[in-house]
């Protein structure tokens, strides 16, 4: 059997896209940002 190991980080954040710091404040994301977690979700229910 084989393991694998997916490491996925969060979609983009309002300050990311200003390029600020935001350590462990929660900043929503930006509309970018929840495409790119929807299309990680539909990637993950095909399987891929």
């Amino acid at each position: 059997m084989t393991t694998r190991l997916l490491l996925v980080r969060h979609g983009e954040t309002e300050w990311h896209a200003e390029n600020r710091y935001a350590g462990i404040t929660d900043v929503a994301l930006t509309p970018r940002g929840v495409a790119q977690a929807r299309d990680l979700g539909a990637w993950a229910v095909r399987g891929s």
